[in-house]
């Protein structure tokens, strides 16, 4: 009777070894909501599902692309998402005003791809030589990277224009000026012949991170081990993404959103990779995805001081530094994978 229980002890335990399936524990599935439709933008997270890092990391992941018409913070906010991705340092603060409990754990860009686009022809220098031309924005961007010109730069609200995501208007005016992302709006511009000058808002002060992953506060105290594993395994899909192959996520981008072309993809890439909106500032010391009190603090100020917050609203609640700074796939920079 003892020998027989020894036996099966031992057959117990060489299951365990070889992971048969029936001892294999479930993966978590998560779904992940990005903040527009699949583009380069979302590369590394796209390559962490493509290369099996979240699997890797006991997670079953799945990306929910955005779009015009999707709001994934609320889906968040209402627990019908476990991850979502915001596209500025606004939202978590805008959660944290109206006391709703999601938090920022990790921030994907150290520089928001927001830019200000005029004609080359035209000779602007710098972003203050922009604050007496009419410049097309969407009634989102009044809200939003709009009160950082008004506030450093001196811009007034006489210089909106609308903007209907449409590159037309500009492409007919040589004295126009509008909004747009670094990896998108200048390419489309480029390929019509005509000379884009760009100007990018983080490299003149705007202190907004991007590709922001957010998180319930109640997921964060449940299980912080389940945020760490998909922080990590997105942070590693960036490293890769950036100084590896890059195809494998492209090839995922493409089926969740056939529009999209390997040119635009790849000068996406290129863009993320030359202005280093991954992985410069504090990501080039502490790794990707890293965020500061002192950075989310000097956003908060110049915020308030617009009265888009109040001064004494607690902007320490829209963030967690807890699962960021701890160098997660750097090893792969520092061997040179690229």
């Amino acid at each position: 009777m003892i020998f027989g229980l020894d036996r099966a002890l031992i057959v117990f335990a060489v299951g365990l070894v070889v992971g048969g399936s029936s001892l294999t524990s479930a993966a978590d599935k998560i779904t992940f909501g990005t903040d527009w439709r699949a583009q380069a933008e979302h590369g590394g997270f796209y390559q962490a599902l493509a290369l099996g890092f979240y699997e890797d990391a006991g997670l079953d992941v799945t990306i929910r692309q955005g779009g015009p018409q999707i709001n994934h913070s609320q889906l968040l906010a209402a627990g019908r998402l476990d991850f979502g991705m915001s596209p500025n340092s606004f939202i978590p603060l805008n959660f944290a005003n109206q006391e709703i409990p999601v938090v920022a754990v990790a921030a994907m860009f150290q520089k928001d791809p927001a830019v200000l686009i005029a004609h080359a022809s035209r000779g602007h220098q710098t972003l203050s030589d922009l604050k007496t031309e009419k410049i097309m924005i969407s009634p989102d961007t009044r809200i939003g990277f709009w009160r950082f010109l008004k506030v450093r730069y001196g811009f007034t609200d006489k210089q909106i224009a609308p903007y209907t995501f449409n590159v037309a208007p500009f492409l007919a005016d040589p004295t126009s000026v509008q909004q747009g992302y670094l990896t998108s709006e200048p390419f489309v511009i480029s390929e019509t012949g005509i000379e884009p000058e760009v100007f990018l808002l983080a490299d003149s002060g705007y202190a907004s991170y991007a590709a922001v992953i957010q998180a319930s506060q109640k997921m964060i105290d449940s299980d912080p081990d389940l945020v760490q594993r998909f922080i990590d395994a997105s942070i590693r899909g960036w490293y890769s993404f950036l100084y590896r192959d890059p195809s494998p996520a492209y090839t995922l981008i493409k089926r969740d959103n056939p529009e999209m072309t390997d040119e635009l993809l790849i000068y996406g890439h290129e863009m993320l990779r030359r202005y280093g909106l991954v992985d410069s500032g504090d990501a080039a010391l502490n790794g990707i995805g890293m965020m500061t009190q002192s950075r989310w603090k000097a956003f908060f100020d110049v915020m308030a001081e617009d009265n888009v917050y109040s001064a004494d609203l607690d902007y320490t609640k829209a963030y967690s530094l807890k699962f960021i700074g701890k160098r997660v796939g750097m090893d792969a920079v520092l061997r040179g994978a690229d």
